[in-house]
């Protein structure tokens, strides 16, 4: 393993045109200390873990020392906020400091909370403790979900005044990804009709993230490139629905064109099954609530379709765009099945599914804990567990009996020589343990307080989501009643 000197530093975006970012310099912030760190996030860029808890690893990742062969940007792009183009947008807080080749993979290093850019608009470039801590657990809690994330490598606190409703402490967040290109990188090369500009960045973003699509030479490359990132955004949203995952900010600006899960603000995993819940207390319309995910999904996506016309005639991408609602639902169900430990062609399951969905709600069940629990029962063991949590019993005792049919149908009826396969399958893709946000909470308020054992011990916890754990019992439990109620807000 390597130190920072050691890597292979690479500038590949820096090959695009300057106007697509600018050079700054980090803007130091003072006494640096770790906060939490992720060993494994270091070995993705070739990083020896143990060089995070160095002096130099604080330095770096404070903005007080730069490598001589790093080349920190802000990017500029545009987007669709809340429904509405802004113009002005672009890295406003973050600065690519590098980017890193390892394993054939390049990797950005994107430091948030670095200070001003030529992009911060009326904000002041820094992030504060409490939002850090929050996207460095849920980048990590993501990927070991398997879902498709943005990584962080460490929350670097200090003690530099940052002041938002109340004075806080600024802190930084190193951001790890294949891509920070976002969905409003083309809009603004074709909102301010750049044609031959959006076409280097396509170039650019399909020769780096979609080579694949360089052996297709009987298609408009362009409008093959639409199709996989519609593809992979609705996987995404798929996935995004069957682990209760709520965004909070589905902003254009903050849309991924690889796929990942992108810019984490006030995100919540879902505790009693709302579908409605809207995780951002400034979302007053409910634009982003949880339901609302995958149709704003598509809707970003036919934003996205627009930028591209100057690549792409109007018919094919409306095709393609057509295609979201069928491709969405196919890995939709899939998830689901899985979850409810049923095996064969999902749209089978898709009444049971429906079904499930709709008792959770009624009987107000929390997700994650349900679909866990749901895994045990068998033969021998009844669901009265399960029953004793529903605040509508009928409508539970109804929908059991419906998957007790659903499960002999596929046959796997509850017995012996079923149960313990269904049960194994079921808890490979049903978390026992994920980031709450009163587990976050309680890890921030250590932090502010000086102790940061809590946040390195939740993100421990929440590396092996699917195991027992049974010395981590304490971080598997329900909510407490203050915990459904906390009200995350933009403001970070």
């Amino acid at each position: 393993m390597n130190t920072w000197l050691d890597l292979d530093y690479v500038q590949i975006f820096q090959t695009l045109p300057d106007t697509l970012y600018s050079p700054v310099t980090p803007q130091a912030l003072s006494n640096p200390f770790m906060v939490g760190y992720s060993p494994a996030c270091a070995q993705l860029i070739g990083l020896d873990p143990n060089t995070l808890n160095q002096d130099t690893t604080l330095k770096l990742l404070s903005g007080q020392s730069l490598l001589s062969n790093w080349q920190p940007i802000a990017m500029k792009y545009t987007g669709h906020q809340f429904g509405y183009y802004n113009p002005d947008l672009g890295d406003g807080r973050g600065v690519l400091l590098t980017q890193v080749k390892h394993d054939d993979t390049i990797w950005d290093l994107h430091l948030k909370g670095a200070g001003l850019t030529p992009y911060s608009r009326q904000g002041d470039g820094r992030a504060v403790l409490r939002s850090s801590i929050r996207e460095f657990l849920c980048s990590e809690a993501l990927a070991a979900l398997n879902v498709p994330t943005s990584r962080a490598l460490c929350v670097v606190g200090t003690d530099t005044p940052v002041y938002r409703e109340q004075v806080e402490t600024g802190a930084t967040v190193m951001r790890i990804s294949e891509s920070h290109i976002r969905f409003g990188h083309f809009e603004y090369c074709s909102f301010t009709q750049q044609t031959d500009l959006l076409k280097t960045l396509c170039d650019h973003t399909i020769k780096h993230h979609f080579s694949d699509l360089l052996h297709k030479t009987n298609e408009n490359i362009y409008a093959e490139f639409f199709r996989a990132v519609l593809t992979r955004t609705a996987k995404l949203m798929a996935q995004w629905q069957s682990i209760g995952f709520a965004h909070g900010v589905m902003n254009t600006d903050n849309m991924s064109i690889i796929g990942d899960t992108f810019d984490f603000g006030p995100f919540a995993f879902l505790d009693d099954y709302d579908p409605s819940f809207i995780c951002n207390h400034s979302d007053h319309q409910g634009r982003y609530a949880f339901n609302q995910q995958p149709n704003i999904a598509n809707w970003n996506l036919a934003v996205l379709a627009q930028a591209l016309l100057p690549l792409v005639d109007k018919e094919s991408l409306v095709t393609i765009l057509d295609t979201y609602p069928a491709i969405f639902e196919q890995y939709f169900l899939e998830n689901m099945a899985r979850k409810l430990g049923l095996t064969g062609d999902a749209l089978h399951h898709k009444n049971i599914i429906e079904q499930t969905l709709h008792m959770m709600k009624n009987c107000k069940l929390d997700f994650s804990y349900f679909f866990r629990k749901l895994a045990d029962i068998h033969q021998t063991k009844t669901h009265q567990h399960l029953r004793d949590m529903c605040l509508d019993i009928n409508a539970f005792d109804d929908w059991f009996d419906q998957y007790q049919h659903a499960l002999a149908h596929n046959n796997q009826a509850l017995n012996s020589n079923h149960d313990t396969a269904r049960k194994a399958r079921m808890n490979q893709v049903n978390p026992k343990y994920i980031l709450r946000n009163y587990l976050a909470q309680n890890a921030i308020k250590a932090a502010q307080n000086g102790d940061n054992s809590q946040v390195q011990q939740l993100f421990e916890v929440l590396q092996n989501p699917f195991d027992e754990q049974p010395e981590f019992e304490e971080y598997a439990q329900l909510p407490p009643e203050w915990g459904k109620t906390l009200e995350i807000s933009c403001s970070s």
